[in-house]
C-alpha cells in the first residue's frame, strides 16, 4: 500500500453535521454581491458570535489587505470572498450580520512577498484565523502533497501561487456565551501530586472504559480512570498536549504520527483525535467536569515556543501568512530565515505585544472557557526571552502576575530551551514551579551507580536550596520527577542501558544517548529471578525517593503499572502499544505501593514545605539533621563521599504528623547493613523491599540487657521511614 495516498493514520473525517447553524444559513447561501461587511470593532480578536451577527478582528501590521473567505458547511466550497473593511492600528476588522455560531470561514492576507525582509504575503493561500476556537480539518486529514507550501522547497524564496483553499484547515464559529462556572479542586502545593499523562495511551487499552470512548477524552474521564486516579490519590493530571496538533510531513510519510501532540496548529481548539464524539469542546469540558467532581485538578502541556509551519521550507497555514515578520524572530543577518530556539523550525515572538497578547487570551481561554487549573510550558525560557537572553522580569511574566485570570492557576515550566543559556532551571519568577531535572539526575545516579555525593544526594532530597532559596522560593517550586514522557519509562530506566528506538524511523539516532539508566546486569526482558528482583527493589527505591522528598512529585503514567515502552526513549511518534499503557499486564503490587507512598505524603509530609534550619527548636529538637548509619551527624568528609550510598535523615519537624519525629533512611548499595537509631520509640511505616511497602515493626523504649542502641537492618536499595511511636502506642512487636 503507497502511505503516502493514505490519510495519516488516526485522522478522523471531518464531522458531517456542524453545530446549529440557522443563524448564518441565510447569509452563508446569499449570493456573494448581497453580503456585506460593516466596519464592526477591533476587538476581541477572533470570530465573536453576538445576538446580530459575527464580528472578525485580525491582527497584521504589515498586510496590505485582508480578506474574510466563507465557505460551506464541509469547508470545501468557497462561497465569498470579502474583504475586511476597517482597520485600527495593526486590527483589521469587520462584522458580518445575521451570521451566527458554525460558520466556516478562513482568512486571506495580501501585502508585499520580501523574504528577505521578513515579509511572506500570499493571497494565494488559505489562513487559519490564530484565535479559531473550533477548526474544521479538512475531509480525509490534511494532505501534504497540496499547495500549502510557502515556496517550492527547492526555492524558498519563491512564492507559490498555486490555492490551496480546499485542502487548507478552516476556522468554524463557535458558540458564544458567558464561561461556564466551574467547581475547581483547588489543592494547596503541599497537597499537589502531579500524573503526568496522554489522553489516548491512558485509556487505549483500560478494561472497564467503552469501546467508543478508549483514548478519548470521555474514556479519561470514565469511571474506570477516574477510579484508577483516585486509587493512587492523585490530585492533578498533567496532560501531555492537547491543543489541536498537525503531524510533520516526515512523519506521515513513514506511516506515523506526532503522536506527543507538541506541534501545534490551533492554540484555543482541543485535538478532534482525542474526542469520541463530533464536539471535542464539549467533550473536553465534560472530562473536565467529571474530574473535577472526583477532587482531580487539570493542568495541560502547552506549546508556545513554536508552531506547526516550521522553517522557512514549511507551510503557510497561518501566523507566517498573516504576518511573518511580527509572529516569529527572524535572525537580522537573514530574515528569510528563522530563530530555531524551539528546534522544531521556528521561535514565537513574545517581545511582541499582540503575540504576547495571543498566548495569554489562550490561556485566558482555556482557564474561563475550558475549565484547567493550571499549565505546564513547553520550553518556556522562550516566554522570557525579548532582546535574546531570558529575563525573568520580561513583559510575560508581568502581564501573568497581574492577570486576575491567571493568578490562581498552576503554572509549571520546562526551563530550557535551545536558545542563548538555555537552561535556566531554579531562575523562574515566584509562585512558578519548575521541572528539575537536577533532581532527576543526581536520584539516578544515587540508586543506579552514577557519580554523585551524598551531599548532592541529600541536597536534592530536601528541595534543591541552591536552585531555589537564594531566590526566597519555597522547595514546593521544584518539580522532583524520576520519569517523563521524555526519556525511558520507570521499567525501562532499569531494563535497558542503551536507547532502542529502531521503530521512529531514524536509524535509532533519535532520543536522548546519555539516561544514567542500568539493566541490572541484562538488557530487555529477562525471566532471571536475580535481575528482576534487583529491578523490583530499585523501582519501588526510586518513586519512594520522588514521592517523599521536598518539592511537588510528579509521576508519570506508567510508573505504577511497571510499563514498557521496550527501550523506546524517544517514543513521540509511536500511536500503538509502544506508548499505549498495557493494563492487561498492570503490576497491581505496585500500583498498591505507590497509592501507600502517596498516603504517607499526604499523612505525614515527611520533608515538609519550608525550608529546614538545622537550628534547635524549643523542646531541643532540630529540625532536620543528616545522619551517617551510624547515627553520626554527617561531617564535610562525609558529605563529600562520592562511594558511600548510605544516608539518613533524622526529620524534627515534618510537615504535617501532630510533630512527630519521622526518619527517613536510604541504602543504594547492593549490601545489607544495619542503621543505628537516634533514642525513642519507632514504627515503621514503609519498607520499599516489601512489594506493597508494608512491614511490621516496633523498635525502642526499654531495650533488652546488654543492648546499648537499637539497630534497624536495613536491606540492600531499599528506602525505608520508621516515625515515632505516639504516647498511647503500646511498645513491643517485631525488633531488628
Amino acid at each position: 500500500m503507497d502511505r503516502l495516498k493514505q490519510p495519516p493514520p488516526s485522522v478522523p473525517a471531518a464531522p458531517t453535521a456542524p453545530p446549529p447553524a440557522a443563524a448564518w444559513a441565510g447569509a452563508a447561501a446569499a449570493p456573494a454581491r448581497r453580503l456585506q461587511l460593516s466596519g464592526g470593532r477591533p476587538w476581541p480578536l477572533g470570530a465573536v458570535a453576538g445576538a446580530a451577527g459575527v464580528n472578525f478582528a485580525v491582527f497584521s501590521a504589515h498586510a496590505s489587505r485582508v480578506e474574510l473567505c466563507l465557505f460551506d458547511e464541509r469547508g470545501e466550497q468557497e462561497l465569498a470572498r470579502l474583504p475586511l473593511p476597517a482597520r485600527s492600528g495593526d486590527v483589521w476588522h469587520g462584522h458580518l450580520p445575521g451570521a451566527g455560531p458554525g460558520l466556516v470561514y478562513g482568512l486571506r492576507a495580501d501585502g508585499p512577498w520580501r523574504p528577505e525582509h521578513g515579509h511572506r504575503f500570499n493571497p494565494h493561500k488559505l489562513l487559519l484565523d490564530p484565535w479559531a476556537r473550533e477548526i474544521l480539518v479538512p475531509p480525509g486529514g490534511f494532505d501534504w502533497r497540496r499547495p500549502h507550501g510557502s515556496a517550492d522547497a527547492r526555492h524558498p524564496i519563491a512564492r507559490d501561487e498555486r490555492d490551496n483553499a480546499r485542502w487548507a484547515h478552516k476556522a468554524r464559529v463557535a458558540e458564544a456565551g458567558p464561561p461556564p462556572a466551574w467547581q475547581r479542586p483547588g489543592h494547596a502545593l503541599s497537597d499537589t501530586v502531579l500524573y503526568e499523562v496522554h489522553v489516548r495511551s491512558f485509556t487505549r487499552l483500560m478494561p472497564g472504559v467503552p469501546d467508543a470512548e478508549r483514548g478519548t477524552y470521555a474514556g479519561l474521564a470514565s469511571d474506570a480512570a477516574v477510579a484508577h486516579l483516585r486509587r493512587l490519590g492523585i490530585t492533578a493530571v498533567s496532560l501531555l498536549p492537547v491543543h489541536h496538533k498537525l503531524d510533520e510531513e516526515r512523519l506521515v510519510a513513514l506511516g506515523l504520527v506526532n503522536h506527543w501532540g507538541y506541534n501545534t496548529l490551533g492554540f484555543f481548539a482541543p485535538e478532534p483525535r482525542y474526542a469520541a464524539t463530533p464536539r471535542p469542546r464539549e467533550e473536553f469540558r465534560a472530562m473536565v467536569r467529571r474530574l473535577h467532581a472526583a477532587g482531580i485538578e487539570v493542568i495541560i502541556d502547552v506549546v508556545f515556543n513554536h508552531t506547526a509551519e516550521g522553517d522557512e521550507r514549511g507551510p503557510t497555514l497561518s501566523w507566517r501568512g498573516l504576518d511573518n515578520a511580527s509572529w516569529y524572530r527572524l535572525p537580522q543577518a537573514q530574515r528569510a530565515a528563522y530563530e530555531n530556539w524551539s528546534g522544531c523550525g521556528n521561535t514565537l515572538a513574545m517581545q511582541h505585544p499582540r503575540v504576547l497578547q495571543f498566548v495569554l487570551d489562550s490561556l485566558r481561554h482555556w482557564v474561563q472557557h475550558m475549565g484547567v487549573d493550571g499549565f505546564r510550558f513547553d520550553l518556556a525560557p522562550v516566554l522570557g526571552r525579548e532582546a535574546g537572553p531570558f529575563e525573568r522580569g520580561a513583559a510575560f511574566f508581568k502581564a501573568v502576575a497581574q492577570d486576575p485570570v491567571l493568578q490562581g492557576v498552576k503554572m509549571i515550566a520546562e526551563p530550557w530551551d535551545l536558545g542563548p543559556d538555555g537552561y535556566q532551571v531554579g531562575q523562574f519568577p515566584d509562585g512558578w514551579l519548575e521541572w528539575n531535572d537536577r533532581f532527576r539526575d543526581t536520584s539516578r545516579a544515587f540508586w543506579l551507580g552514577g557519580d554523585c555525593t551524598r551531599g548532592e544526594f541529600a541536597l536534592r532530597l530536601a528541595g534543591s536550596a541552591d536552585l531555589f532559596q537564594a531566590r526566597q522560593r519555597p522547595p514546593l517550586e521544584s518539580v522532583n520527577y524520576i520519569v517523563s514522557h521524555d526519556g525511558f519509562s520507570l521499567a525501562d530506566l532499569l531494563s535497558y542501558d542503551m536507547r532502542h528506538n529502531e521503530a521512529n524511523g531514524e536509524n535509532n539516532r533519535d532520543g536522548h544517548p546519555h539516561n544514567l539508566s542500568w539493566n541490572c546486569g541484562f538488557e530487555g526482558p529477562t525471566s532471571d529471578p536475580d535481575v528482576l528482583e534487583r529491578r523490583a527493589r530499585l523501582q519501588r527505591a526510586l518513586l519512594a525517593v520522588m514521592l517523599l522528598a521536598q518539592g511537588t512529585p510528579m509521576l508519570a503514567a506508567g510508573c505504577e503499572i511497571g510499563h514498557t515502552q521496550h527501550g523506546n526513549n524517544n517514543p513521540y511518534c509511536q500511536d500503538n502499544p509502544i506508548t499505549w499503557l498495557d493494563w492487561a499486564r498492570a503490576d497491581e503490587d505496585l500500583i498498591d505501593y505507590v497509592a501507600h507512598l502517596v498516603a504517607l505524603r499526604r499523612q505525614w509530609l515527611p520533608l515538609g514545605p519550608r525550608w529546614y534550619t538545622g537550628l534547635v527548636d524549643a523542646r531541643g529538637r532540630h529540625d532536620l539533621t543528616w545522619i551517617r548509619r551510624t547515627g553520626e551527624a554527617m561531617s564535610p568528609e562525609h558529605w563529600n563521599n562520592r562511594t558511600s550510598r548510605i544516608l539518613g535523615a533524622h526529620i524534627g519537624a515534618p510537615g504535617r504528623g501532630g510533630g512527630a519525629q519521622l526518619l527517613l533512611m536510604m541504602n543504594g548499595r547492593d549490601m545489607d547493613t544495619e542503621f543505628r537509631l537516634p533514642p525513642g520509640r519507632w514504627v515503621a511505616e514503609l519498607d520499599s523491599t516489601q512489594p506493597l511497602g508494608r512491614v511490621a515493626w516496633r523498635g525502642g523504649g526499654a531495650l533488652p540487657p546488654h543492648t546499648s542502641a537499637l539497630h534497624y537492618p536495613l536491606r540492600a536499595r531499599s528506602v525505608v521511614l520508621l516515625r515515632e511511636a505516639g504516647p498511647n502506642e503500646a511498645d513491643g512487636g517485631p525488633r531488628p
